[in-house]
């Protein structure tokens, strides 16, 4: 497999450059250059709500980290439980059992940063034992050991924000002030993360974009994405999501327009990263997009 580095700009950008603070997973830093970082989804469950992005076996997996790698991902995301709307949980065992597997083949193949896709510090324990770079938590560390498992192994950590849990958060979320109301939640998330001993730059926030949102709530938060970031590090995964359906009338499979659109406000707000099923699609969407932006020329 091999190995993509972060996007690097031939020119430097004039006017409008693009800028976005880095993430220091502890054994290296990712520094966006020229555009965000992509994640590539690399989900190993049955379930997931996209179904070409389900890897059911060892080899299918590797196979699609590899073509991810070689279409320009920055890093990786391995998830063994499904957070699309309506999931039900699965245990401990079973998540590990789906992910350590893949995780410990696909680290052998890559040193592109691995990140876990989980919510037990358990299983993000067993990640970073076989070479996972940070943990993307979701629940934004609601199991009490995940705070200080990040902190003694001095790894990466994302925090997200959503309402409810994956079975229910559709049902009927309410908000005042959507943005405001992230913005401060995540910021309180923060700040526990920081008492528990893990550094600022080692934190990335997500605002959850269709975890116990309704359009209106999603649209209000691609608008203000800068604001409900501060200055920290951002992930934004908006990737074929409901809300690109419920605009456009289109299944998940006919979403990939959407989901570029979706890009141009993480681009906007100066996103370090975006969360992507379509990684060659959103690699050559971003480069177009930064090279506009900096009015540069082929040469």
């Amino acid at each position: 497999m091999t190995r993509s580095t972060p996007h690097q700009d031939e020119k430097r950008p004039l006017g409008g450059a693009f800028s976005a603070p880095c993430w220091n997973l502890g054994t290296r830093i990712l520094q966006p250059q020229g555009r965000p970082l992509i994640m590539g989804i690399l989900n190993l469950t049955p379930d997931s709500f996209h179904a070409p992005s389900r890897s059911l076996n060892l080899e299918a997996a590797v196979q699609a980290a590899r073509a991810m790698a070689d279409a320009g991902a920055d890093l990786l995301d391995l998830g063994a439980e499904s957070t699309r709307p309506g999931a039900e949980p699965v245990t401990a065992t079973e998540e590990q059992q789906r992910l350590l597997p893949v995780l410990e083949a696909v680290r052998r193949e890559t040193d592109l940063p691995l990140t876990v896709d989980t919510v037990r510090a358990t299983t993000a324990q067993a990640a970073l034992d076989l070479g996972a770079d940070a943990v993307n938590d979701i629940s934004a560390g609601n199991d009490p050991a995940m705070f200080e498992l990040v902190a003694r192994r001095s790894c990466g950590l994302i925090l997200m924000h959503k309402q409810g849990t994956p079975d229910t958060m559709q049902d009927d979320p309410q908000y005042q002030d959507v943005a405001k109301e992230v913005a401060d939640w995540l910021a309180a998330r923060c700040a526990l993360a920081r008492e528990a001993g893990i550094t600022e730059d080692r934190l990335v926030v997500d605002p959850g974009i269709g975890f116990g949102k309704t359009l209106a709530h999603n649209l209000a938060l691609l608008a203000q994405l800068k604001m409900v970031a501060g200055s920290r590090p951002l992930l934004l995964g908006a990737s074929r999501k409901s809300f690109i359906g419920l605009i456009a009338s289109v299944p998940d499979e006919e979403r990939l327009p959407g989901s570029l659109a979706a890009l141009v406000p993480a681009y906007q707000a100066g996103a370090t990263m975006v969360r992507v099923h379509d990684v060659a699609a959103s690699v050559q969407f971003l480069d177009v997009l930064s090279a506009l932006n900096s009015k540069q020329q082929p040469s």
